[in-house]
């Protein structure tokens, strides 16, 4: 085992003057915690540039390409690789590896330690973690060779699981298409089709329940406002639904389709059609193009939220049920051949899990 502070040096980031314009929109990459996500591997650009003046003025450090990036604080544990030199702001402690410790091998070494370092956070306003409590934090350190064999392993592994996502993503776009094929963009709907508010179309309801009332290995379905699918013992529903989120830290909605017996969170709005013979994907269809919006729209500060006010204010297109029928069918062949390739999704995370536990503990 070895101290994180005996084999990298840890660079904390500071923040320019927000209201000097002369700091900002320069060509210097400055870097956030909010740019990096749980999918986050190595960053090359970042959404924010800052000017030389800026480093000179406020003494900024600069690290380099190959840095290993943690987020410390909202949220702490947040981890890439920098592509290029960087600056950041005071949210961060990056390591910058010496010859002993290979820094895709930190990577994932620290990307399997979220929960601990949360852990590990301080402070009364929000959960901090100091520069000492980083250089403190113990890692496994076998040979540098022994090294980059575990990081290529993991990266085989980490890239299988993003063509495995880059592939569900092409077959949503390729329902997207064929809804406009058939229908047009719902926005100018140029075929003339009848539209009607969201009260024609939903009969709208919520779960009961509060989020941590999933059970593992449950029995039933359990739809929260996270993208993840969760299991509960009991059910409180038995038929088909679109399930949208109701709340998000982030207003990062999602509209899940589901046949069958199932249970909600409180905060989870269940929704089922009118006309019973109208399609479930096409309405999810037009729902899913309405999310950025209702991002927009949605109210609260730490936490946003849609209200039923909301989403009264919506509409749909009402295509003829011989077209909806021609599009459910369409639909339903993609989600079939997305159903497999979540499979073996499901298989290759739980495989990843698993070496991460096995070099990692």
């Amino acid at each position: 085992m070895a101290r994180l502070g005996d084999v990298c040096t840890v660079v904390s980031g500071t923040t320019p003057k927000s209201n000097h314009s002369e700091y900002w929109n320069g060509d210097l990459n400055w870097v956030t915690p909010a740019e990096l996500t749980d999918e986050s591997d190595t960053i090359y650009e970042t959404q924010r540039k800052i000017t030389s003046q800026a480093v000179v003025d406020s003494s900024l450090k600069s690290f380099p390409a190959g840095t290993v990036l943690l987020s410390s604080r909202a949220p702490i544990g947040k981890v890439a690789i920098s592509g290029t030199e960087m600056y950041c702001n005071q949210g961060f402690k990056n390591l910058i590896c010496s010859e002993k410790i290979y820094n895709r091998y930190l990577y994932y070494f620290l990307k399997n330690k979220t929960a601990y370092l949360n852990s590990l956070g301080r402070g009364a306003t929000f959960k901090e973690i100091s520069k000492s409590i980083v250089e403190n934090i113990e890692i496994p350190l076998p040979s540098i060779e022994e090294q980059q064999k575990i990081a290529a392993v993991l990266d085989k592994v980490s890239d299988l699981i993003a063509k495995r996502r880059q592939q569900l993503e092409k077959l949503d776009e390729l329902v997207k298409s064929r809804f406009i094929e058939l229908f047009g963009d719902p926005e100018r709907n140029p075929k003339g089709l009848p539209v009607l508010p969201w009260h024609e179309v939903f009969h709208t309801t919520t779960g009961k329940l509060d989020s941590n009332a999933m059970v593992e290995g449950g029995q039933y379905p359990f739809f929260t406002c996270a993208k993840e699918n969760y299991w509960i013992d009991t059910y409180a529903f038995d038929c088909e639904a679109l399930l949208l989120a109701g709340n998000n830290a982030a207003g990062v909605y999602d509209v899940k389709y589901y046949k069958g017996k199932f249970n909600a969170y409180q905060r989870t709005y269940v929704l089922r059609l009118i006309n019973e013979q109208w399609s479930y994907k096409l309405f999810k269809r037009q729902l899913e193009d309405k999310l950025l919006y209702l991002q927009r729209r949605s109210k609260g500060t730490n936490t946003r939220y849609l209200t039923l006010g909301i989403l009264n204010d919506l509409y749909f297109m009402v295509p003829p049920i011989n077209q909806q029928e021609q599009f459910d069918v369409f639909a339903g062949r993609i989600d079939k051949s997305k159903l497999a390739i979540q499979k073996s999704l499901e298989k290759l995370e739980t495989l990843k899990k698993a070496l991460m536990q096995e070099y990692f503990g």
